[in-house]
């Protein structure tokens, strides 16, 4: 009997240690936004029918859901498979899988030069990080997007606090 004890504690152990490898190295803690704040984001950048919007590090997808129900087609990018999963889910459940996609991948990797409009919910050092390749790779006049975190000496043309949360707004310069 212990020695089957034992087998099924090493057994459970190696499959434990396997998910934990499998699971991706996240830059971002998940914490979702309140849809309040997502509304007022999506007011900020002015998202509207036809505007083609990405969200990086979309999490449960509830921003580029939201931007979908706008007419917008939007696109979720993130690490964690598992949120992935569940921001398909509820786009199916909104009913808008027709205007939304979710790409499990690295944003850093990601090609979103045909962005309208960018959300993005990161760390301050993930945002100083990616201002080069938003600068370089977005068209002048795309709308950027951030709940709570700057882009460090890159003044936002506009600052809001919605329900405890501060947003803020830039325009891609023209170059």
């Amino acid at each position: 009997m212990n020695a089957l004890k034992n087998y099924l504690l090493v057994f459970c152990l190696l499959v434990g240690f396997q998910v934990f490898a499998q699971k991706p190295n996240l830059d971002v803690p998940y914490v979702p936004t309140k849809q309040p704040v997502v509304d007022a984001m999506l007011d900020l950048a002015g998202v509207k029918a036809g505007d083609v919007h990405y969200d990086l590090g979309c999490g449960d997808g509830r921003i580029a859901i939201s931007a979908a129900k706008r007419g917008a087609t939007s696109t979720g990018v993130d690490l964690d498979p598992q949120r992935i999963k569940e921001a398909n889910e509820n786009a199916k459940e909104a009913g808008v899988t027709d205007k939304v996609t979710f790409i499990q991948g690295n944003l850093f990797d990601f090609d979103f030069s045909k962005a309208d409009v960018l959300t993005l919910y990161l760390l301050p050092e993930v945002n100083l990080k990616l201002r080069p390749k938003i600068l370089e790779e977005l068209k002048p006049g795309t709308r950027i997007v951030s709940h709570a975190f700057d882009m460090g000496d890159w003044e936002p043309e506009k600052t809001i606090t919605v329900d405890g949360s501060t947003i803020f707004l830039w325009t891609v310069p023209n170059r």
